[in-house]
């Protein structure tokens, strides 16, 4: 008999980690239940435990009913190393791991030293795969230079932008790959980068930085801001102040109304997500699954970074399927067959290059008057290409 929890206790904290009985496939959670880093795996780590529901309801995978079991990280990286050894350890057959490719990556180094397969919840730095950690490791979210070549393209054609400041706050490197992919496109779709800039998160100012905006001869049409929060409301808070009307620009990361209270009456704000949490996607199917969510752990998604979770077990078990095993070598061999492969969030691809999605439909959300909505979607005009990816 299968032991694990419902979705809302495991949100809620309520009850103990799930045992694994004989047979079971066993999924090992080395991700954050505190510090920072458990903003971003917990609703994760909750869609991804809905998708595992659904797979037992339905009969199991390869006939064996799939049990979790977990160990919280601690936002820490030293613990991360010391979780996935852990759940190595207790027999789990593959390894999910934290969002951050930094505080994700000892738990999924230790999944492949022991030869099995790791799933970060959300990563979308080009090394939290096949780069970073090596061939059995993957990440089912969509890569930060996506997100900013879709800002890049989407803007020209809908915004008629055609001047965009660089704002990069480089405290860690998911921030750099937004601005490498908007700093890519962004030319190529007729844009011109007419300055750039840096900061870091904790930086209570920005005044040198707006300063030199707006020294410049016109104000630019854009701003690219590649950052998260609470940064990412510190600087937009202070660009306004001064006057500065530009459009901003971000990447997913910014995702969600909670910290809007930061930047009272925010408008002409624009990010690109994976899937809206408010309702309004231009899919029904990813509006469906949000609504089970809530029904499931008694709160809407508070993100995009919800998704992910549900799309890397509904990825992975379709490789298991086709491989007939949960052996890490034949499991990767059938994800990397993945081409356009239909999920409720859209097709998605890996390969034997790149093990994360360096293209896919985002849904653009803006934010007019402190209010967040669905205004279209878009799918950038060309894959972004490795050597974007890698620099």
């Amino acid at each position: 008999m299968k032991r694990f929890l419902t979705t809302t206790a495991m949100v809620m904290g309520l009850a103990p980690a799930a045992m694994a009985d004989d047979g079971d496939i066993v999924i090992g959670f080395a991700t954050a239940q505190s510090g920072w880093v458990q903003a971003y795996d917990a609703p994760a780590t909750a869609a991804a435990r809905i998708r595992i529901d659904e797979i037992n309801a339905a009969g199991g995978l390869l006939g064996r009913q799939i049990s979790w079991i977990e160990s919280d990280t601690k936002s820490d990286q030293a613990q991360a190393a010391s979780s996935g050894l852990q759940l190595i350890d207790e027999g789990a057959d593959m390894l999910i791991v934290s969002c951050d490719y930094d505080f994700g990556a000892p738990a999924a180094l230790a999944a492949e030293s022991a030869g099995l397969n790791s799933f970060f919840l959300c990563a979308e730095d080009i090394k939290a795969g096949i780069q970073g950690v090596g061939p059995n490791s993957f990440s089912a979210s969509v890569l930060a230079a996506v997100q900013g070549a879709t800002m890049a393209e989407w803007s020209t054609a809908e915004r008629d932008v055609q001047t965009g400041y660089v704002l990069l706050d480089t405290t860690i490197e998911y921030n750099k790959g937004i601005c490498d992919g908007f700093e890519w496109m962004f030319p190529k779709a007729g844009g011109e980068i007419v300055g750039s800039d840096t900061f870091l998160n904790g930086d209570a100012s920005i005044a040198s930085q707006i300063t030199r905006i707006k020294s410049l001869e016109e104000e630019p049409d854009a701003i690219m801001l590649c950052s998260y929060i609470p940064g990412a409301a510190s600087a937009v808070r202070q660009i306004r102040a001064a006057g500065i009307n530009s459009v901003i620009l971000n990447g997913s990361a910014v995702d969600g109304s909670y910290w809007l209270d930061a930047a009272p009456d925010l408008s002409n704000f624009i990010v690109p997500v994976q899937g809206s949490i408010y309702g309004d996607d231009t899919r029904p199917a990813v509006n469906e699954f949000r609504d089970a969510f809530e029904a499931a752990t008694g709160a809407g998604p508070s993100s995009t970074y919800v998704y992910p979770g549900y799309l890397l077990i509904d990825l992975w078990a379709k490789a298991v399927e086709r491989a007939g095993t949960v052996e890490a070598s034949a499991v990767t061999a059938e994800l990397e067959k993945m081409t356009d492969e239909p999920t409720t969030f859209g097709p998605r691809s890996f390969s034997d290059e790149i093990h994360h999605q360096n293209s896919a439909e985002m849904q653009i959300i803006e934010i007019t008057n402190g209010t967040p909505g669905v205004i279209g979607s878009w799918t950038i005009s060309e894959p972004v290409p490795l050597d974007v990816l890698l620099q």
